[in-house]
């Protein structure tokens, strides 16, 4: 059965889709958006898992600091993104000149994410400072760390934004945890989402319906078809698209198989989180400081600089770590709206919880033992550092682990980024002056996580693939 004719067919409805059927549908260009499941916003979105409870947990991405302010503005989406009044718990040993360092490098990247692509020598021309070049793009990020700070929890701390979503060594000469960390500081600060996660992508939806972009779940696209000017997409329940423009707001592996393309080896990733939602009856005690001090912010768990070292290497040789490192905070705090009034009358509030360093691995076929010993050792490691165990406070839990992740939202290895982050500039002469969602077919572009300044809720992938294929040939 065949469909309709669009300028444009958009594969995956996440939060990017939504972005860049809004901006393709305002210019005039005919757009649908066919997502597989049943719900639109990809990662990024709310859902009820404790069906005894009236709550809505951001349940897989949950704190935005990417998303510009004026793409906000420009789309239409008046989304509040709330500051937490508590950055980080235990406190940091601070250094002024290292925090003037990443703060000046952000101000002059940040800008570029949604601009042509500049060469490696423009952007080291715009950041304008060597030492910061060399120690951000150049040299391991454990030399940056180790020079700045003294305190193994303060080096530990700085460390994990280098390390959420990313399998690596402080170390790594192939400077994954370096790119890592620029993306997580880049935007500045990570805020909260108010109304969770859902109320983001329910909006950027609402935009895009009203810019006259049409938005279909359930269903799956299964094959795409190129001659590099039209394009054919096909779906599981035998519908076919024609487009001039195909956008794929998937994953480029993902991407590869609807092509009928071999996968290259870099978009076989393996994802690195265990995330575990909780409803709790109230927090837990902390010792030394209020609960509200403690999880308002994000809570580092046994995660210093040594903590960390010993965690990735029992993680790469497929082994659970002892006590393994995450971070904590309470989304119910700083907006207590995704609880229902009478949890919030009797004191209920939720927990996000990112492990680091659970690689898929671990998790392999025929361990089916691997998420319990995972989520166990995990819990464990809260407790050590809590005044109470924290199952005396819990009325639900749900975890999920990289293969769960996987299958649930197609995300290759359950890698959150769909592939390892890659540097802001054209890495190559023939990138400079394109967008960083481009492929190797001239009408079809990535627009996901996977793009070249993807990853995390920013809807800047969205943005550039729509600047990209306005900018195309008609």
């Amino acid at each position: 059965m065949r469909g309709r004719s669009f300028d444009v067919v958009i594969a995956g409805g996440g939060h990017n889709a939504l972005v860049a059927a809004t901006l393709l549908a305002r210019a005039g260009r005919s757009v649908v958006v066919l997502e597989r499941r049943d719900e639109l916003g990809g990662a990024a979105v709310s859902a009820t898992p404790f069906p005894d409870f009236d709550v809505r947990l951001s349940r897989y991405s949950y704190l935005v600091s990417l998303f510009p302010a004026a793409l906000l503005q420009a789309l239409g989406v008046s989304i509040e993104i709330r500051a937490r009044r508590i950055a980080a718990h235990p406190p940091l040993e601070r250094h002024r000149a290292f925090q003037a360092m990443v703060s000046h490098v952000s101000e002059r990247i940040f800008p570029t994410l949604t601009e042509p692509l500049r060469s490696r020598e423009e952007m080291r021309r715009l950041v304008d400072d060597d030492v910061a070049w060399d120690s951000l793009f150049e040299a391991p990020l454990s030399e940056l760390i180790e020079r700045s700070f003294d305190s193994d929890l303060t080096r530990g701390t700085v460390l994990t934004d280098g390390l959420i979503g990313t399998f690596a060594p402080a170390d790594d000469a192939l400077l994954r945890q370096n790119r890592c960390f620029l993306y997580h500081v880049v935007g500045g600060s990570w805020n909260v989402p108010v109304g969770g996660m859902g109320a983001l992508s329910s909006a950027l939806g609402g935009a895009a319906r009203a810019a006259g972009a049409q938005l279909v779940t359930g269903s799956e696209v299964v094959a795409i078809e190129t001659d590099g000017r039209s394009a054919e997409v096909a779906t599981a329940d035998g519908r076919r698209f024609a487009a001039r423009h195909v956008l794929a707001n998937v994953a480029p592996a993902r991407l590869r198989d609807l092509l009928g393309e071999p996968a290259a080896p870099a978009d076989r990733p393996e994802g690195a989180q265990l995330k575990i939602n909780m409803l709790l009856a109230r927090l837990p005690r902390v010792p030394g400081v209020s609960s509200e001090e403690a999880f308002t912010g994000t809570f580092h768990v046994n995660e210093g600089y040594e903590q960390l070292d010993d965690a990735y290497r029992q993680a790469a040789a497929a082994v659970i770590p002892d006590l393994p490192p995450c971070e904590v905070y309470c989304h119910s705090l700083t907006d207590p709206s995704i609880l229902s009034g009478d949890l919030r009358a009797a004191g209920v509030q939720t927990l996000t919880l990112f492990g680091l360093h659970m690689p898929a691995r671990l998790f392999r076929a025929g361990d089916a033992d691997a998420k319990q010993r995972a989520v166990a050792a995990t819990l464990r490691s809260l407790n050590s550092v809590l005044a109470e165990p924290i199952e005396d406070c819990l009325l639900g839990l749900e975890a999920m682990t990289p293969p769960e992740i996987e299958a649930e939202l197609g995300m290759p290895g359950g890698h959150i980024f769909h592939r390892d982050l890659a540097w802001p500039f054209a890495e190559s002469d023939d990138e400079v002056g394109t967008w960083g969602v481009e492929t190797g077919h001239a009408n079809v572009w990535l627009c996901g996580a996977g793009a070249r300044r993807g990853g995390g809720v920013s809807g800047i992938p969205g943005h550039n693939a729509a600047r990209a294929v306005l900018a195309a040939p008609a």
